[in-house]
């Protein structure tokens, strides 16, 4: 998004060179800023700092409301423990109970299978002399049939117990206990979230909610000024541009107080493209009317000023 002051510059920047006065870079003091966004939306229950208050790293600085991320991390650990036991029933295996309620069934099966076998049997001779109706002699061999293949059935049954749990079941267990786990794992860090603490030393620049507000995810609760130095940011204008570069040293001065201090600093950025141009500004005197995006840091007894305090460029010490 452009800065709204970048209108301003230019009109200055503009204003100077109509009035053949010397070019002029201005712009404001500024801090590194560090913003500690919501991590969820949840209602803020206390606020530890105020604004303009200086704050060590760590230091805490607001708390949002806890019972809602807590009860989803129990959640979350409750599914983890049902994940962790199923895969230990994997690696067990079956029970003993579990095999030997499988060979009972075997048993039976086969018994089962042999009844009705006999049957068929003592029933075949009396159908071939047409003493018995084909359609029991039918049925008879269709149970019989029945029982040897429930009998099979039984057996495999068997079998697939005394094999023990496949890999691949084993893998697909292992898969769903890590899944679990990555979820309380990030749900306990959200929960560390909602205690916001200091990420660096600094200064509290804004808190644009209050106690009892509940913002939106990921909306600025906290806006800290970092460094142990501020920086000004400024607009070059062409003229300048052109005579200045990154690690070039230059002085600043609040803009408009002719006995203000001076303050030595150095060109950290420049950008290489302009931040305001006008279509008919690339040749003749109207280039003078770009303007480049610059930061200037500045030492430690700027510190004192006012953030957003209008500066100007003293380019080659001169004002």
């Amino acid at each position: 998004m452009r800065d709204r002051r970048i209108p301003l510059a230019a009109v200055l920047l503009s204003l100077a060179a109509c009035t053949g006065q010397a070019p002029q870079a201005l712009g404001t003091l500024e801090w590194d800023r560090v913003t500690l966004p919501a991590p969820a939306s949840e209602k803020i229950v206390q606020i530890d700092v105020r604004e303009g208050q200086q704050v060590a790293a760590g230091e805490p600085l607001m708390q949002l409301e806890l019972a809602y991320s807590k009860s989803q991390l129990a959640a979350l650990q409750a599914q983890a423990a049902q994940s962790s036991a199923a895969l230990s029933e994997l690696h067990n295996g079956p029970r003993s109970e579990d095999i030997a309620q499988a060979r009972a069934s075997v048993t039976a099966a086969q018994a089962q299978a042999r009844e009705s076998q006999a049957y068929y049997a003592r029933l075949q001779p009396l159908g071939t002399r047409q003493l018995v109706a084909a359609a029991e002699l039918d049925r008879a061999r269709a149970a019989a049939q029945s029982a040897q293949a429930e009998a099979r059935r039984a057996e495999a049954a068997l079998d697939e117990l005394l094999h023990g749990s496949r890999s691949e079941q084993v893998a697909q267990g292992e898969a769903a206990l890590a899944s679990a786990q990555a979820n309380v794992g990030s749900q306990t860090v959200l929960l560390e979230k909602l205690a916001l603490t200091a990420p660096r030393a600094g200064r509290v620049d804004s808190l644009p909610y209050k106690l009892g507000d509940q913002p939106a995810v990921g909306a600025a609760l906290v806006v800290l000024l970092v460094g142990e130095a501020p920086y000004a940011r400024v607009y070059l204008p062409q003229a300048l541009r052109n005579r200045l570069k990154v690690g070039d040293a230059v002085q600043v001065k609040l803009h408009g107080d002719e006995v203000a201090q001076v303050y030595g600093g150095h060109v950290r950025m420049i950008r290489s493209e302009p931040v305001f141009t006008p279509y008919f500004a690339l040749t003749g005197q109207d280039a003078e009317r770009l303007s480049y995006l610059a930061e200037i840091s500045l030492g430690k007894d700027a510190s004192a000023l006012p953030v957003g305090a209008p500066l100007e460029v003293l380019a080659d010490g001169a004002r």
